[in-house]
């Protein structure tokens, strides 16, 4: 049994094979209608319960979807709905639902919760997000990369705005796959030293939006307020210096993309131009959790890696 909690969780023997089996399984797949299972069904007899503490479009119809592909079924349900929003415990919940399905995906606030409830239960268990990290979408990030024709060794990316749970998982796989992450936040926004060492030698900060970029190959954002945060007059303040613009994507390499996890607030962390724009990437990105989150369950259930 595997739990997919942080990137680490699979090591870059583990993401280098299930990036290799997303790409494999999509092209397969090109052109087929979207509810039609992959050939070989992998995960045919198999539910997964997606539990919902935060709101969700990326991760909950990409989940879906992955099991409908790979044969499975799913459970979905929101934490208000459950008796886990009327006190029930993590770790009662996931004896529960152990019980009753053969993997969980839990998409909440505190990543102890994610933990205690890998620690309880007895299927694999995958972190759809928490306040700490966003494995699964990292895990779409880097297969959009390497779509674009960029190798991850020796990659440079370019991170503008908050010090936040995307950007952790960056630079977690900066240092699992050999690639150097510059992050442009501004005093207060930064990262923790302990997140900066996940990048084993290849992360830094900076203050500076221009010395980020400078010969980036990828240059990436996320929404500056995130779901549940306060202040944030004095946040978006500042941040402003740090949006991403032509003028500022001028400064990476001519070849370099921008992506975004969206959902986006145009015209705050970056301008509608860039997102149009033929630099962005964004919509295979989107599309790019549901090839991911195939190869991640997969892993999970010991199929690949």
């Amino acid at each position: 049994m595997r739990h997919f909690l942080n990137l680490t969780d699979a090591g870059g023997d583990g993401i280098a094979a299930m990036i290799a089996d997303a790409l494999d399984r999509k092209t397969a797949r090109a052109g087929w209608p979207k509810g039609t299972p992959d050939a070989d069904a992998p995960l045919a007899g198999r539910t997964l319960a997606m539990v919902f503490e935060k709101n969700s479009t990326r991760t909950r119809f990409s989940f879906d979807m992955a099991m409908r592909q790979l044969g499975g079924t799913t459970i979905v349900a929101d934490a208000g709905s459950m008796q886990l929003g009327r006190g029930e415990t993590i770790a009662d919940t996931a004896r529960v639902l152990s019980g009753y399905v053969d993997a969980i995906m839990i998409r909440t606030d505190d990543h102890a919760k994610v933990e205690e409830m890998a620690a309880r239960a007895s299927v694999p268990v995958i972190n759809g997000l928490t306040d700490h990290s966003h494995p699964c979408q990292i895990m779409a990030d880097l297969l959009t990369i390497i779509e674009a024709g960029k190798p991850l060794p020796g990659l440079k990316l370019a991170w503008l705005g908050d010090g936040n749970n995307v950007l952790t998982s960056i630079v977690e796989a900066g240092g699992l796959m050999g690639f150097e992450v510059t992050a442009a936040c501004p005093d207060g926004y930064t990262l923790a030293p302990e997140v900066i060492a996940l990048g084993q030698g290849r992360a830094r900060c900076t203050g500076d939006p221009a010395d980020a970029v400078a010969g980036a190959d990828v240059v990436v954002t996320d929404t500056w307020i995130s779901m549940g945060q306060a202040h944030a007059e004095a946040k978006l303040a500042a941040m402003m210096p740090y949006q991403v613009t032509p003028a500022l994507m001028a400064i990476a390499k001519p070849d370099a993309i921008f992506l975004h996890c969206l959902p986006a607030h145009r015209g705050e962390e970056v301008v509608s131009a860039v997102i149009d724009g033929p630099q962005s990437h964004i919509w295979t990105e989107a599309e790019n959790r549901l090839h991911a989150q195939k190869s991640v369950l997969r892993w999970c259930f010991g199929q690949i890696g």
